[in-house]
């Protein structure tokens, strides 16, 4: 049953009212001598309309209207005020703080009626259209989500597709993105910032299924001329990505040609320096390099963690930004249970 709620310090204008009320199909009335009391009750039930008294003690009706807006889920409930005053600057006060509609003491019981109805007609349609809004935005929601999702499988693949011609292991492409997630919530990024790197993070060596298998695979260290093709993967990262709408594919472009830029202007492909890097290229720089370092591979053995974190302290300022060194390492419990989370299968 949907409730009206009738405040008057006059027993006797309560139970007109009540009675009133009655007659209207559908709904109840709660009534209430006591301004403040009927405050309280609104904090935790739902009106569909108020007809409040404006002379009252205690509190008078444009104070209690004051009071009820600021209710949560208040803002729209129509107020009726009641009063035998008809001084325009009481009502101007009134409708300035969110009175809906006035009526004059004594009551008109036809007139009563009309207003009333006419009002509970106008919240049903305000309810109808809040419902149908929230429906909206539900389907936008879910649409929204249905694209994030192609996005995530798009990604995927690509980056299947690059593990089948990287030696590089999947738990690599988790780890390095977690850490890169881990790094971005130390620094204080929101919390779309730090999903963002977590997934597009692991196409940053998308730009590998370019490079040759004769020099992606070569077991041993590269000559010169196979180093200078091997860098180029940065460029076809960015080139596979660049100029999608989606800031997912976006920030995956974006770190794909900033990862291996380093701090001092030595890195690749452009020879940036310091803050002239991407701070998502600078992040995952941080997290690839921890995780290559300490990950087996068929060329070399894993390197204690103690040691790559002595190679990460020691290259501030020429490989890597120091603050994301300090965000990396402010919680080393977390990194391990990353690292842990994610370890390669036998």
């Amino acid at each position: 049953m949907k409730r009206i709620v009738l405040i008057d310090d006059n027993q006797i204008n309560l139970t007109l009212l009540w009675h009133l009320v009655r007659k209207i199909e559908g709904y109840e009335a709660v009534s209430f001598i006591n301004p403040v009391e009927a405050l309280d009750w609104c904090k935790e039930n739902e009106a569909e309309l108020v007809l409040v008294d404006y002379m009252m003690p205690e509190m008078d009706g444009v104070e209690f209207i004051s009071q009820f807006r600021l209710l949560a889920n208040n803002a729209t409930v129509p107020i009726i005020m009641i009063t035998a005053n008809d001084q325009s600057d009481i009502r101007y006060k009134a409708l300035e703080i969110g009175a809906t509609d006035f009526l004059n003491k004594p009551i008109d019981k036809t007139e009563f009626m009309i207003r009333v109805k006419n009002l509970l007609a106008l919240r049903n349609s305000q309810k109808k259209l809040e419902d149908r809004a929230a429906w909206l935005n539900s389907e936008v929601l879910k649409a929204t989500q249905n694209i994030r999702n192609r996005e995530q499988e798009i990604i995927y693949r690509l980056t299947k597709a690059a593990e089948y011609r990287d030696p590089e292991t999947g738990g690599h492409i988790k780890r390095m993105a977690h850490y890169s997630q881990h790094i971005a919530m130390q620094l204080g990024m929101s919390a779309e910032q730090q999903e963002l790197i977590l997934e597009a993070a692991p196409m940053h060596d998308i730009g590998k299924v370019g490079i040759p298998d004769s020099i992606l695979l070569k077991p041993g260290k590269l000559d010169h001329s196979e180093f200078e093709i091997m860098k180029e993967h940065a460029q076809y990262g960015f080139n596979i990505l660049n100029g999608s709408e989606s800031k997912l594919m976006q920030l995956g472009a974006e770190i794909a040609l900033s990862h291996h830029e380093k701090y001092d202007g030595s890195g690749y492909p452009k020879g940036l320096k310091s803050e002239e890097i991407s701070i998502y290229g600078r992040i995952v720089a941080v997290a690839d390099v921890f995780d290559a370092l300490t990950s087996e591979r068929p060329y070399k053995k894993a390197w204690s963690d103690e040691d790559a974190v002595k190679l990460l302290k020691e290259n501030i300022g020429t490989h890597f930004d120091k603050t994301c060194v300090d965000a990396f390492l402010h919680d080393m419990d977390g990194v391990l249970r990353i690292k842990e989370r994610f370890k390669d299968s036998e």
